[in-house]
C-alpha cells in the first residue's frame, strides 16, 4: 500500500509545471528522510514497559523517614570494621588529581566521638597512616613522611598538600550519625532524576539567620538512605557521603540478625567527598562488628620517637623534632 501511495504521487509530480515540482520534490525528500510518505510517518514513540520492569517507588511521610534514620542512629554505638580504601586527592579545579593505590585499613568507632582508621599497604602490611581523634583533638601519623600531625579538631587549616588533609573526625559523622533532635527544623521534598526517585530531608540551623545543616537522602526504591551531605555556614559544603550496597548484618558470634542489638542492615560501599580539603575516600567493606566493647587504649595513638610533630592550626604549622611522645 505504501508503494502504490508513493508511485501516485510520483505520477502526480510528473504532470507539474518546473517550479510546483520542485517544490514537491522538496516535500517528497523530507518525507522519504522521515521514513517514508509524510502521510505514513509517525511523530510520536511509544514503549510498554512491562509490569515486572518497572522500578519500585514507595511511599513515606515526614515523620516516617525521620523515625527510620534516628532509629539507624541511636542504634549505633560502636563500629569495627576491615575495608578496602581508596583514597584520590585533588580535582579538576585544583588542576591536578592523584590517586593512591588501594590500602586495607582497620577502622574502629565508637560514641561519643572516638575514632582511628589504620591503613597498610597490601601484602607486605607496611602501614601507610594512622589516625585517630578523641572529638577534641585528632593525631596523624604518616610514617613515609615521618611526619606526626596534632591538632584540635575545632581549628583545623588546610595543606597544599591534599593528603595532609585526612581528619579522623571526617570519618566520624559518616560512620555514626548524628540523631535529628525534636527541637530542629526539617523539612521535606522530592527529587527525582531518570534513573531514580528520592526523598530528601533538610535540617536547619537557626540563630542569626537559618542555614542549612545537613541533608539526607532516602531512595524510595527501599527508602535506605544513599546520601549524607553536611553543611557549614554561610552553604558550605564540608562533607558528601554516599553509601550503597546494603546489605543484612548478622550477630558475628550466634549468627542471628542483629534486630534486637543494633540495626539489621549496614552499607558495604561508601564514599566520603570532602571538597574544600580536597580528597576522597572510597571505601568496600569486606567485614564488620557493631556495638562491640571497644576499650578506650585502642584509640590511643602515641607520637612515635625521632618524628617530626607538626602543629595544624589558625597559624603557620610549627615543627619539632620528636621529643616527646605526648604532643
Amino acid at each position: 500500500m505504501w508503494l502504490l501511495d508513493c508511485y501516485v504521487f510520483g505520477y502526480k509530480c510528473a504532470k507539474l509545471p518546473m517550479k510546483q515540482l520542485n517544490l514537491w520534490m522538496i516535500v517528497a525528500t523530507l518525507a522519504v528522510n522521515s521514513g517514508g510518505c509524510a502521510a505514513h510517518n509517525g511523530v510520536s514513540k511509544k514503549q510498554n514497559i512491562p509490569k515486572q520492569e518497572r522500578p519500585v517507588v514507595k511511599d513515606a511521610t515526614r515523620e516516617e523517614l525521620l523515625d527510620k534514620y534516628n532509629a539507624f542512629a541511636s542504634s549505633m554505638k560502636s563500629l569495627s570494621a576491615t575495608v578496602e580504601l581508596k583514597t584520590t586527592a585533588g580535582s579538576k579545579y585544583s588542576g591536578l588529581i592523584q590517586e593512591y593505590h588501594e590500602v586495607k585499613a582497620f577502622l574502629l568507632a565508637a560514641r561519643p566521638a572516638n575514632v582511628r582508621m589504620v591503613g597498610q599497604a597490601p601484602v607486605i602490611g607496611k602501614t601507610i597512616f594512622d589516625m585517630a581523634s578523641d572529638g577534641k583533638e585528632f593525631r596523624v601519623w604518616l610514617p613515609t613522611k615521618n611526619k606526626f600531625l596534632a591538632g584540635e579538631v575545632a581549628l583545623e587549616r588546610n595543606s597544599d598538600k591534599p593528603l595532609e588533609n585526612l581528619r579522623p573526625q571526617h570519618l566520624l559523622d559518616a560512620l555514626l550519625w548524628p540523631e535529628i533532635r525534636k527541637a530542629e527544623t526539617v523539612l521535606l521534598e522530592e527529587f527525582n532524576d531518570e534513573d531514580s526517585r528520592f526523598y530528601v530531608l533538610t535540617v536547619l540551623r537557626g540563630g542569626y539567620s537559618t542555614e542549612i545543616f545537613r541533608k539526607i537522602w532516602f531512595d524510595r526504591a527501599d527508602l535506605n538512605v544513599v546520601r549524607l551531605q553536611s553543611y557549614g555556614p554561610k552553604g558550605l559544603l564540608l562533607s558528601d557521603v554516599r553509601f550503597s550496597d546494603w546489605q543484612p548484618l548478622t550477630d558475628s558470634s550466634a549468627g542471628l540478625p542483629t534486630a534486637a542489638i543494633g540495626p539489621q542492615a549496614f552499607p558495604r560501599a561508601l564514599r566520603i567527598d570532602r571538597p574544600h580539603d580536597d580528597y576522597r575516600l572510597d571505601l568496600q567493606v569486606s567485614k564488620i562488628d557493631l556495638n562491640l566493647n571497644l576499650n578506650a587504649d585502642r584509640f590511643e595513638l602515641m607520637q612515635p620517637a625521632n618524628s617530626d610533630l607538626v602543629r595544624v592550626n589558625t597559624a603557620a604549622d610549627s615543627k619539632q623534632p620528636g621529643r616527646d611522645s605526648h604532643p
